[in-house]
């Protein structure tokens, strides 16, 4: 038997211990074609949210009394499929369980001599892509100009402002402590950083990006993305990734209609998602393998130790604890 954790009831505002539960259930046997992975990391991620409400998004909502599922790193420990062996290392979208049966097209090997495991489900994995497509395809920054992040923080928009770094641009993160403006600023090199907690977002702005603002990443939305609206350059760029700010919101959210501003700059806003990039997915971790070889992106991981803890780290997303990419440690790689 194993630990597994289901969604029992969906989240009215912010998600509480109440909406979870935790279950014993069989590890399972895989078939022709299937292995038995052990878990070793899982992936928490605000996305995860919007999953549990019932309503239509651009992937199908959680179904109660069901496992939850989002990146998991784990080993193999058991095969039936000529593609993978014992003890290989690998990594998909699984299960929050202590063992996972997966079918063969369900993940893909990883090479820990590369970077180690955990780095798959950030700078390496689905958050690394999230920032590679989303500020190279849309806001295609150029060098000289300004970029501005949102969450800058976190495990997409840290990776957001290196890569900005890396094509000459002028980055100001904006983040919610003094230790991530810090971070930001000392070990990732952005040239400035602002704490929307105890600075004023406008005004700060305007100090930070005295040229105004070519790229603006969003992560957050609310009050911190209308206050980058007045800044906004001609031909401006806004890749729309999240918006976490409302994620947990009883009642639709509100605020400034964008349509002015983005007329008069001729700007561009697009939402987006990684799975519009399936088809590149290859190119894009060869690019961030290869900057993260040679030093010019690195990431910091928040690290939650114990299955048991999967649910207080992944509510802690909503506080803002997180540092890098929210992690939950399961087991030793052997």
């Amino acid at each position: 038997m194993q630990k597994q954790i289901k969604l029992v009831r969906r989240p009215v505002g912010t998600p509480s211990k109440e909406d979870f539960e935790f279950a014993h259930v069989p590890v399972g046997e895989p078939e022709e074609g299937e292995v038995l992975v052990k878990t070793t990391y899982i992936s928490v991620d605000p996305y995860l949210r919007g999953r549990m409400n019932d309503a239509k998004s651009y992937v199908a909502p959680f179904e109660l009394d069901s496992v939850i599922t989002s990146g998991v790193v784990g080993q193999v420990v058991q095969s039936k499929s000529p593609k993978f062996e014992k003890n290989d290392v690998v990594t998909g979208s699984l299960g929050w369980q202590e063992y996972s049966v997966a079918k063969e097209s369900e993940i893909r090997k990883i090479d820990t001599k590369l970077a180690p495991a955990s780095a798959y489900l950030s700078v390496l994995g689905m958050t690394g892509l999230t920032a590679y497509f989303g500020l190279l395809d849309i806001g295609k920054p150029q060098e000289g100009e300004t970029v501005v992040v949102s969450g800058a923080a976190g495990a997409v928009g840290s990776v957001v402002g290196q890569i900005a770094k890396v094509k000459g641009a002028h980055v100001v993160g904006i983040a919610g402590s003094d230790e991530k403006i810090a971070y930001l600023k000392k070990e990732l090199g952005f040239d400035a950083a602002i704490n929307y907690k105890t600075e004023d977002v406008g005004t700060a702005l305007r100090n930070t990006c005295p040229d105004g603002i070519d790229v603006y990443f969003e992560n957050v939305g609310g009050e911190i993305g209308e206050a980058v609206l007045p800044l906004l350059n001609k031909f401006a760029r806004i890749p729309v990734c999240g918006a976490i700010s409302a994620y947990n919101n009883k009642e639709a959210d509100k605020g400034l209609r964008v349509q002015g501003y983005l007329i008069k700059t001729s700007a561009l806003m697009q939402g987006f998602t990684v799975g519009d990039y399936a088809s590149g997915f290859k190119e894009g971790s060869q690019a961030l393998a290869g900057w993260y070889q040679e030093g010019k992106i690195q990431y910091e991981e928040t690290v939650t130790e114990g299955f048991d803890q999967t649910i207080e780290a992944f509510l802690d997303l909503f506080q803002g604890a997180n540092l890098g990419k929210a992690i939950v440690k399961v087991s030793e790689i052997e």
